[in-house]
This record gives structure tokens, sequence and C-alpha cells, in this order.
């Protein structure tokens, strides 16, 4: 990468050693979006804070804890779909593909991707985008399971990620968005990022993305409230994040994890609820935050789909679907595109 599009960027790059290298924006360029996406967002009446910044160090081990609760039916059945794909997916590539991932956490499925890799290439390079630092930990832990394998990370949010891969260079990616994650996206903002990644693809790109599907609301309700309440722990972490990073003075017991799968929308929505009205400063966002007992701060929605509602959706933000694979008793999705 050149030193002017590292500069117009905004990136700092740190070599760790011949085989792995990461990217991250300047501690003052995250600060900045961080404090003002919470004033701006705390300061209206129905508010809201944006799920990507659940994922500090501790969010995301909450988040893999979550993955691994007998209730969080997701990550299990995309494991299995993708240890099917074994045998399927090396039809769709070649040596000169490089894998890209969106949202890696700890790349416990992304090793499913990258066997099939090793099957495939001598050298493979492994381009991780994440907003956690978890990226830099997790990296290394792979590297020391493959040996003929290349990282370079980028410590972003996936829009970061995509414009710097794009004036990256001109290799064929196959660009992964796994997990349920695009369910978080409002339906106009998902579409909008799937143009977004459409934009950034080239011809010949590849496109492997996990859609959460429509099912019956007890097990959705449940996968999102477990019993042991490390989802509510998860949840009410964004408010620790606040108060460490932002100057805030959130009293955690002050707050319950609320949770429901609104059928209509089919989407399950997720809140802090304030247990007393309340008064609560964020510093280093200017921000006087003043809530009345019971009232609601939004911080995740997680859409699902059905079938028809995929096909539709990456068609129409210019998509071409190669093939749909399902679980046995379709809970999930995984669907392989390409730029139309």
């Amino acid at each position: 990468m050149s030193d002017t599009i590292q500069k117009n960027l905004n990136y700092k790059q740190f070599v760790v050693d011949s085989k792995l290298q990461y990217f991250k924006p300047h501690a003052s360029k995250i600060e900045k979006t961080f404090a003002e996406e919470i004033s701006s967002s705390l300061n209206r009446n129905s508010k809201f804070i944006t799920p990507k910044f659940f994922y500090d160090k501790k969010g995301s081990d909450l988040f893999e804890k979550i993955c691994m609760l007998p209730e969080y039916y997701p990550t299990r059945t995309e494991i299995a779909i993708l240890k099917n794909l074994q045998i399927e997916l090396p039809k769709h590539l070649d040596d000169s593909f490089r894998l890209v991932e969106l949202g890696s956490g700890a790349s416990v499925k992304t090793r499913l991707i990258l066997d099939i890799f090793t099957t495939l290439q001598n050298s493979i390079e492994y381009v991780p985008i994440d907003i956690s630092e978890i990226l830099a930990e997790s990296s290394e832990q792979l590297l020391k399971d493959y040996d003929n394998l290349h990282i370079t990370g980028i410590i972003d949010t996936y829009e970061g990620g995509l414009e710097f891969l794009e004036n990256y260079d001109d290799k064929k990616n196959l660009i992964l968005f796994l997990g349920s994650s695009f369910g978080n996206f409002s339906p106009n903002d998902g579409k909008n990022f799937l143009q977004k990644i459409n934009s950034t693809m080239k011809l010949g790109d590849l496109f492997l993305i996990g859609l959460d599907l429509v099912k019956d609301k007890r097990i959705l309700e449940s996968a999102y409230d477990d019993s042991q309440g490390v989802t509510a722990q998860f949840n009410l972490n964004v408010l620790s994040r606040i108060n460490d990073e932002l100057g805030a003075n959130f009293d955690l017991n002050n707050f319950s994890h609320y949770s429901t799968y609104n059928e209509e929308y089919q989407r399950i929505e997720m809140y802090l609820k304030s247990l007393s009205s309340q008064s609560v400063v964020v510093s280093k966002s200017n921000l006087l935050l003043n809530l009345e007992k019971n009232e609601l701060i939004h911080t995740e929605h997680s859409y699902k789909f059905n079938l028809s509602q995929v096909r539709n959706l990456l068609e129409s933000t210019g998509f071409k679907i190669h093939h749909i694979w399902l679980d046995d008793k379709k809970y999930f999705s995984l669907t392989l595109a390409s730029k139309n």
C-alpha cells in the first residue's frame, strides 16, 4: 500500500512479523467518532446506541460466550452448514483468491474456510476486518495453526475496512460476512451496506453471507435472553464502555436488559431499560442525559428473513446468487453470490 493511500485513509500500520501486519485508524479518529455518535444517538426522544459499539475487548469476549450458549442456535447451526461446504465451496474457488472477513471476532468459523483454502493454495492470504482489538489476538493464534497463512488485519468499521480494501490491490477476494450480523442493520441501511460491498467488489470476487431465518418466536426470544444472563451482561457492557472511554457515570445497577421479538417487522428488539428516573453525564460527548423510569435505550435490532426475502435482498443490491445452503431445520442460510 502506498504511503499516500495510507495517509489519506488515516491509518497507522503495525508490522508484527513477515506473516502478520495490521492497519488501524489513529486513536483520535476512533474517539471522535464514538463521542459524536453517542452524543447524537442519546440526545433525542427515542434514544439508541449503535450495536457496533458492543465490541470492545470485554464485549467481544462476552459475545463469544453467547455463541456457546444452548439457547443461541445461530453459531452452531452456521458451523454445521460450513462443515457441509467442504466439498461444495471449492468448486467456486481457485488458487488466486484471498479470504476477506467482515467481523472476524475470534475466527472460530474462519478456520472452516481456511481449511478449504489449504486444499487449494500453497500460500493463503487472509484479511480480517473487525472493530475490536481481538482481531490482533485471534490472528496470532491462527498463525500458530496455519503455517502457510499471511494476515493483513484492518481494525476498523466494516465500511472503513471495505474502503481500505478497495484501494489495496487487484487480487480476487472471497468476502465473508458470517453470523447474523447483517440482521443488525435497518432494511434501508442493510441495502445500502450490501450496495457498498458490491461497489467495492471486482468482477470475479465472491461474497458469502449468513442470514438468520424466520422461526418460532419462543426459539428466537430465548436466544436473545438466555437463562444464564450472558446476553444481559453483553448488553449492559456497552454502558461500561461509555463510562471508561467517554467519561460517563452510568450506574449499571440502574439498568436492565430487555428484548422481545416483533413479529410484524420480523426482528428481535433489544433494549436497556432505565429502572429509575436518573441523570447521567457523558463528559467527552458534552451530554447530560435525563432518563425516566422504564424508559428504553434501543441497542440492537436483529432482523430475520424468509428465503424469498434473501433472494430479493441480494438481487436488488446488484448480486448474482450462485447457491443458497440451509441447515436441516432451515433455521439459517448461507448464500454465495458475485457482482452481477
